[in-house]
């Protein structure tokens, strides 16, 4: 891509969730996710190639979908309240169309199908963006609206739990995987978003960093399925060792930084008198492992067939940065001991 563009489309990027931030007014709000949308496509379709078309075509349908049922019910919301402000949502209609068009938008389940498709078709650093940035806009205005009606957001949490679990069990390819991967930490999100929108900034935090190092892991290995993990021992030894850590701290296992977000959330469930809710889901969290530690065992307990006739991939040096992988990655595994400073940080 022409050196020129890419900072426009990123700058585009940072501007549409910016702009959703600090909007008060569903039209504000409404334009910042569209601009999100608009800056992303071209770096979606960058490389040219079919599947890659079909996603970005995939992805402008639902969010275009997604955006016309948000613009759609804060015009209801006008209509029947004449209220324009973002946390003025006092109609149950309004509040519950505007909660299913940013669960579209970011992929919970049973909104979810176009997010594995469309993952699937990107490279590694467009599918990081989509799997991060991409679900701040939506977050901030489901955080900001607090939906008045709280069986719907707890539906939603459970299916995407459970769904995210089982999507991604016979999987193959990483980039669905962690399409699945990241339909399950939303889902756990959106169970506590309603008593306490703090452990969810916490979750939401704990998984961008946690995705952040699986990706680059990913990117440095150029593996996009399950049989290429097994050549990265030769390229990247240490960080092979250390990947496991990083997947089941994805999965969720003491004394990892992934423990800490399923920890507080599942203690506040059961605070509320929901232990069935929180039950299915700690459950549901562990048809998620599964496939986290298939892929640690596909990547640390095997050895690639060395009968290939290709050029062998592990022949050829990364041109990463590594920098911030190794952040990343000792975030990814240490962060747990901190838990009573970062609660101490994110709680009003």
């Amino acid at each position: 891509m022409n050196p020129y563009i890419l900072p426009i489309l990123l700058f585009g990027l940072g501007l549409g969730t910016t702009i959703t931030f600090a909007s008060s007014h569903w039209l504000l709000a409404w334009m910042g996710l569209e601009m999100n949308t608009l800056a992303i496509i071209p770096l979606m379709a960058q490389h040219h190639h079919p599947r890659a078309v079909e996603a970005t075509t995939k992805y402008f349908l639902t969010q275009a979908a997604a955006a016309a049922t948000l613009l759609f019910a804060s015009i209801t919301n006008a209509w029947l309240t004449g209220q324009w402000e973002i946390q003025q949502i006092t109609h149950p209609l309004p509040s519950t169309m505007i909660t299913l068009a940013l669960a579209l938008k970011i992929g919970l389940a049973p909104l979810h199908a176009w997010l594995p498709e469309v993952l699937q078709g990107l490279n590694l650093t467009t599918g990081l963006i989509l799997s991060t940035w991409q679900k701040l806009a939506p977050f901030a205005l489901i955080l900001q609206i607090q939906p008045l009606n709280s069986t719907l957001l707890i539906i939603l949490g459970l299916t995407s739990t459970l769904i995210g679990g089982w999507g991604g069990l016979n999987q193959t390819q990483l980039r669905k995987i962690l399409a699945y991967s990241s339909i399950a930490h939303l889902g756990w999100m959106i169970l506590v978003l309603q008593f306490s929108p703090s452990i969810t900034l916490i979750t939401l935090l704990t998984y961008f960093i946690m995705t952040f190092s699986t990706f680059l892991v990913f990117k440095l290995n150029k593996s996009t399925n399950i049989n290429t993990l097994a050549t990265s021992w030769a390229k990247a030894p240490a960080l092979t060792a250390l990947m496991p850590l990083i997947l089941l701290s994805l999965g969720g296992l003491p004394p990892l930084t992934g423990f800490m977000p399923k920890w507080l959330i599942l203690q506040e469930l059961t605070k509320q008198g929901l232990a069935p809710t929180a039950t299915l889901a700690a459950l549901a969290a562990l048809l998620s492992l599964y496939f986290y530690l298939r892929l640690s065992y596909a990547m640390t307990l095997t050895i690639s067939p060395n009968n290939l006739t290709s050029t062998t991939p592990w022949r050829f040096f990364s041109t990463q940065l590594t920098y911030p992988l190794a952040t990343s990655t000792v975030m990814t595994i240490c962060l747990l001991p901190l838990t009573p400073a970062i609660s101490a940080l994110l709680t009003p």
